[in-house]
This record gives C-alpha cells, structure tokens and sequence, in this order.
C-alpha cells in the first residue's frame, strides 16, 4: 500500500486552475521532489497535502485513509505530518534544545523520554554543542538544521519541505542538500520536497515530479529524467539542451547537415515524419580531425562561433558548415579550440533522447 496517494487532485481558484488532475504516489520511505518554475501549482500541491488547502477536485490519501476531499479534510494537526518552510519558523525565544522539545512536549511525552530523544537529534544533526544558543545567534545552516531536528523528532508519517534552501547562500545551499539526504537516509521518513533548484532536486531525491502549468509533465528518477525526457518542457527544465528536428523516412533520421540511421536509437523513432530530440551538451564530441566512424555515429564539420571557459569544462557554440543551426557543446579543459577554427562534431544516437 502506498503511503500517499493522490488521486485527480485539482485546485481551482475562481476562473484559475493552479492545480490541474494530478496523479502521485508515494511508497513508504520514499523521498519525492515536486519540481517546476514559480507558478506551476508545486506549493499548493504541497499545502493540499498538509491540510492547510482543500482540493476541488480529487482525493488524498495516506495509508489507506482519505485525508483531503472536496467534501471535507482531516486537520493539519491530526494528519502526522511535519512541514518545514522557507523561514525556518523556529522560536527566536527559545533556545536549540526547546525548539527541538517543543513538539514532543506539547504530545505529553515525559520528560525523560524528550530529553533523550532531544539529545539524540542533536548529535544527528551536528547541533549538541549549539543547544544552549538562541536563533538569533546562529548561521542560516544552522536554523535550517534546527528546523530539520524539529520536524524529525516528532516522528512524523510524511515530512512537507515548501523550498527550505531558498534563503542560504549557494555554497550553504550546496551543503544542506547533502544533510537532507544524509537525514533521509538515516530516519527513511516520507518526504514530499518542493523546490524550483534542479539540482537540489537531483542530489535528494528518489524521485523527480516535475510540474509544469498546474499539471506533472514528468514522474521519474532523476538520472531518468536527464537522459530520457519525455516533453520538450522537461527536456529544458532539466540541465541544458539543444533541440533538433530531424525527418524520417524509414531508413533514417535526416537532419540539417547529416543523418543518423533507425538502427542507433534506443527508443523507437517514427517510420515517417518529424521527429523532434533533446541532445546534451556532453553527450557529443568535439575532435580536430574526423572519427572513425562506428556503431551508427556522424561526424559533421562545425565551426566555432564562441566560447567560454568555466573552469571544470568549455562551453562552446559551434555550427556545422552546411547548415543554418547552432548548438552548445561541452568538453574537457584540455580541448581546446580557438573561435573561428574548424572541428569535428560527433553525435551517438544512444545520447540522443526523442521527445516528439
């Protein structure tokens, strides 16, 4: 049985439709992000969920059990879910230890079992030597991981995150997702995860629902999600792309300057037709004298028309000769070409993902 359900679920805010017939299913212990671009209906999925937002349409449920229907809803404080939020929301007059007791004393748990459980928390979260300091006195990191212990100790069935990254800087940003893995993997909690960052998404999660107009264009593993997009939206929202539009005449796939044959592609292409595929920067080859061909791949002849280096990588614009497109291209700090020079392209049509 799955551990959340959501079955038709859809908000409607007068004439706007926020959330549109959403389907997801949480196994138990799953880590689950809701993905997508401000306004794309993942925070009042999130709120539905928690109870704070009735549903107009379709139903909620958790264990077997309908929590939310357009009929009427369990209240947030009996739904055993712990909800964390873009401020943190923790009380600046108590200390780390009370913040953290604060809910179990409020369920009447004795003392002596909040103590222990406080203390336990504490060391989990790299906080023991903190407890006696007050909010104000600590780093955002540090508020965020107060925010965690707090939401965690209560032993919550399902755990709500509404984007509780957004206000650290990028490096703390960076560290934090790796804690909330970290604190995942040890207490296998339920989780529900909003956020708009990619990547804090692919470094948390077991699985990526990414949103798009109030609607999951998407459901899958992150690494799924990045080699094999199914829409061209989720194929842009994902890392960086380039989109291009080949025809189909049964034998191949013929695009502007070369053509790659049926036999290469991993999933199948149209028999006829357009034929629409997201190519990563990575996933082709930049070389200053042709390749051997083999297993289906083309070499075409490209321009450089920019570039940049970043450091770990080049990022290059290039063009091929005989044709009017462009596309971005990433390769190792050791190849190294000068704008205006010319190169050899390769693509594989296995890192070559049709989304139309």
């Amino acid at each position: 049985m799955s551990r959340l359900k959501l079955s038709g679920v859809s908000k409607r805010y007068g004439d706007f439709l926020a959330v549109d017939n959403i389907d997801l299913e949480l196994q138990s212990g799953e880590f689950v992000s809701l993905l997508g671009p401000s306004g794309c209906g993942k925070t009042t999925t999130l709120r539905m969920i928690a109870g704070f937002i009735d549903p107009t349409l379709g139903t909620i449920e958790m264990d077997g059990q309908i929590l939310s229907s357009p009929s009427g809803s369990v209240p947030p404080d009996r739904r055993q879910m712990s909800m964390i939020f873009q401020s943190y929301a923790i009380w600046p007059n108590m200390t780390v230890e009370q913040n953290v007791a604060f809910g179990l004393e409020l369920r009447k748990i004795a003392r002596a079992e909040v103590r222990r459980r406080v203390g336990e928390m504490l060391e989990v979260v790299h906080m023991s030597h903190l407890a006696d300091r007050y909010p104000a006195e600590l780093s955002g990191g540090q508020q965020q991981r107060v925010a965690l212990a707090r939401a965690i100790v209560i032993r919550p069935s399902v755990l709500l995150l509404d984007e509780p990254l957004s206000n650290l800087d990028a490096t703390l940003r960076e560290e934090m997702r790796f804690e909330i893995r970290r604190l995942h993997d040890e207490f296998h909690v339920t989780t529900v995860y909003v956020t708009h960052d990619q990547a804090e998404a692919m470094v948390t999660s077991d699985r990526i629902a990414v949103m798009n107009g109030g609607r999951i264009e998407q459901v899958d593993a992150p690494r799924a999600l990045y080699d094999k997009p199914k829409t061209r939206f989720v194929a842009g929202f994902i890392g960086r792309t380039n989109f291009i539009e080949g025809t189909s005449d049964g034998r191949q796939i013929a695009f502007d300057g070369f053509a790659l044959p049926h036999a290469g592609f991993e999933r199948d292409v149209p028999a006829g037709g357009k034929a629409v595929f997201s190519v990563r920067p990575h996933s082709m080859r930049l070389s200053e004298a042709p390749p051997t061909a083999n297993n289906g791949c083309a070499a075409v002849g490209v321009v450089i028309m920019e570039r940049a280096f970043l450091g770990e990588h080049w990022d290059y614009v290039v063009k091929p000769r005989e044709s009017a497109m462009t596309l971005r291209v990433t390769t190792s700090p050791m190849d190294d070409f000068p704008v205006g020079a010319s190169a050899w392209l390769e693509f594989e049509p296995r890192q070559m993902a049709l989304i139309a």
